[in-house]
């Protein structure tokens, strides 16, 4: 197991998705020049951090059924010599190379064969994420067609969403069998919904499915599950659920990934928006829309949103993203205010271990959700646009926090009334929710409090 630390911690991250849309792949790596670029590593090393998730992406080590590990052999390397610990992912937002996809019911097995490999060929590595965010994916590949395979129904998405789960509890056994104390870091989206009173049904809905691929994973997805018909009725098999009931792959880390947009509200008041953002279900009409932009409480954040994680799995927690696409100043207010959540989620019994700066080196066309490659930049740590990485304030913070320091006392944009683009919503769902985060809260501090 991971060993409990005195204080929290921080890890990096370089944004490393490679998704595929039509028959073309987006690379991250390639568009910040990491690629080409391993000094990048001992950047990252001087910033303090002595651990990172780093990519050994499938997509990118196999093509044409050949797998050529040199650029993943250099870089592993180098982390090593700089004594920086990666948590190897396998999968990031991918469907895997182009004779598969997250359809394939071969999917589970081929990835597993190919984390052997990885395994094998780095038999001291011992952390591993095998498929990053499934459920996130499985949403953007098979529910509203985003990505690769381009499905848009809740029969493909519980589809790919088992594919994703059982190749990861698969990449397990497979890794086990050549690091026994080998450990999963299962990361997903923190995410929370709210809505109108006459939504709420959709919002529950929404609030039992964000846990889904975790339910999953930890064997907890029986008859008795709240979602259990709604799995069965899109396609689900006994052998399918039965698999995780016989064999848990219970996470030893759950990475839990929190931006601003993490934190939904459906408003079926859709006057109040431009028609072009309106979707909804098969009943009626909504709006889909970042909380921080409606919701008159503000966000609820990751301090009460861990906190109900640790209730629900009783786990080892860390934020594994932590960024903000904004101006550099309020970037650091972002980092600041996710630490310090973390700090306090910590001082109330909740066990979480780290924070990590995502996006090292920032990230291209998350504004049209990487479906048209390389679009709109945004800077991280460092900026790369101009091919050599420069330090931006975040840096500064980072190396401050990576070596013990407190973070800045800063308010961000997302805690101000300017926050609000469309008229503010006050409801009783708000109210009651509140009345339970805060009864929540208080069995936490219950429990004795954590150094930080």
């Amino acid at each position: 197991m991971l060993p409990h630390p005195g204080s929290l911690t921080l890890w990096g991250g370089v944004e490393c998705t490679v998704n595929r849309v039509g028959d073309q792949f987006f690379d991250q790596l390639v568009y910040s020049g990491h690629d080409s670029r391993i000094s990048d590593l001992d950047l990252f090393a001087r910033s303090g951090i002595k651990t990172l998730r780093y990519p050994v992406l499938w997509e990118r080590v196999e093509r044409e059924g050949k797998l050529d590990f040199a650029w993943a052999d250099e870089r592993l390397q180098r982390l090593r010599a700089l004594d920086i610990e990666p948590i190897i992912g396998l999968v990031h937002h991918g469907s895997g190379p182009l004779h598969t996809a997250l359809l394939d019911s071969a999917f589970p097995r081929l990835l597993s064969a190919y984390a052997e490999r990885v395994a094998e060929r780095y038999p001291w590595v011992t952390k591993f994420t095998p498929v990053n965010e499934p459920l996130t994916t499985a949403r953007f590949s098979a529910l509203y067609g985003h990505w690769y395979p381009h499905a848009r129904s809740d029969a493909s998405f519980v589809r790919a969403l088992l594919t994703q789960c059982t190749a990861t509890a698969l990449s397990m056994k497979a890794i086990r069998r050549v690091t026994p104390d080998a450990e999963l870091i299962q990361t997903e989206d923190l995410a929370h919904c709210r809505s109108t009173e006459d939504l709420g049904y959709q919002a529950e809905f929404e609030n039992l499915r964000r846990w889904l691929s975790l339910d999953l994973l930890c064997g907890r997805v029986d008859s008795h599950h709240p979602l259990h018909r709604y799995l069965t009725s899109n396609g689900a098999t006994a052998k399918d659920l039965g698999f995780f009931l016989e064999e848990p792959c219970v996470p030893d880390l759950l990475g839990f990934n929190y931006y601003v947009t993490s934190e939904r509200f459906l408003d079926s008041r859709t006057h109040l928006y431009p028609p072009q953002i309106w979707g909804g279900n098969s009943r009626v009409p909504y709006v889909d829309v970042e909380a921080v932009r409606v919701c008159a409480h503000g966000l609820l954040g990751p301090k009460f949103l861990l906190s109900a994680a640790q209730e629900r799995y009783g786990l080892p927690m860390a934020i594994t993203e932590a960024h903000l696409g904004c101006r550099s100043e309020e970037q650091v207010a972002w980092l600041s205010y996710i630490w310090t959540s973390a700090r306090e989620a910590r001082r109330h019994g909740v066990d979480v271990r780290a924070v990590t700066a995502w996006a090292l080196l920032g990230s291209y066309g998350w504004d049209c959700l990487v479906t048209q490659g390389c679009t709109n930049y945004e800077p991280g740590v460092f900026r790369v646009e101009h091919g050599c990485p420069q330090s931006t304030p975040l840096a500064d913070l980072v190396r401050h926090l990576a070596h013990g320091g407190a973070p800045e006392r800063r308010s961000g944009w997302w805690l101000e009334p300017e926050r609000l683009l469309y008229e503010g919503h006050v409801s009783k769902l708000d109210a009651q929710l509140l009345a339970a985060l805060s009864k929540r809260a208080q069995r936490t501090a219950s429990v004795p409090a954590q150094a930080t």
